[in-house]
């Protein structure tokens, strides 16, 4: 029995879900969502609770019971509260503000970057040196964070670049003088 797939899903209070077939409507106060569920899975919905069962042993079945869970949680957990990364940025000139809803990157090129957010991901920038983003979808906005963090990945010598808040970066020593 799979370990996430076993455990349930509750269902907070402000949340709404539906089940039609194996495809999840969540809404919620932070938005609402949809989430297709993979289709070997048997889905019920029992006293604020989804449970999650196989109905056989097969090797895909065994797979997709703790990524249905995992899927639902994700779902109900967005239209909740959210989903929130911050990004750091250091470096000498480097610097991040939001132009309308845009967001523009001085990160040490030639150019400015402007980066348009897709639908359902907010970004704010607190100081010119920090991103956060968020939103109700945990895979819309961790992708947008990696999108960001790859125009300028810090780099080992003097760790300038985007990161994740508490990313650890790996240093590496510097050329010596041969005497």
């Amino acid at each position: 029995m799979s370990r996430i797939g076993k455990n349930p899903v509750d269902i907070p209070e402000k949340v709404h879900v539906t089940l039609e077939g194996n495809t999840l409507k969540a809404k919620g106060p932070k938005g609402e969502m949809i989430q297709n569920l993979p289709s070997e899975i048997d889905i019920k919905i029992e006293n604020n609770q989804i449970i999650f069962s196989r109905p056989n042993e097969q090797r895909k079945t065994r797979a997709m019971h703790g990524l249905a869970r995992s899927l639902a949680f994700n779902t109900i957990e967005g239209v909740h509260n959210g989903f929130q990364k911050i990004l750091d940025i250091e470096g000498v000139g480097y610097r991040a503000e939001m132009k309308g809803d845009r967001l523009l990157l001085s990160v040490g090129y030639s150019h400015p970057v402007l980066l348009v957010p897709p639908v359902g991901v907010e970004l704010k920038t607190p100081t010119n040196v920090s991103i956060e983003i968020s939103g109700a979808d945990k895979q819309l906005v961790g992708q947008f964070a990696a999108i960001i963090r790859d125009i300028r990945p810090p780099e080992p010598y003097k760790g300038k670049g985007i990161r994740y808040r508490g990313e650890y970066i790996r240093r590496k020593a510097g050329k010596t003088t041969a005497k």
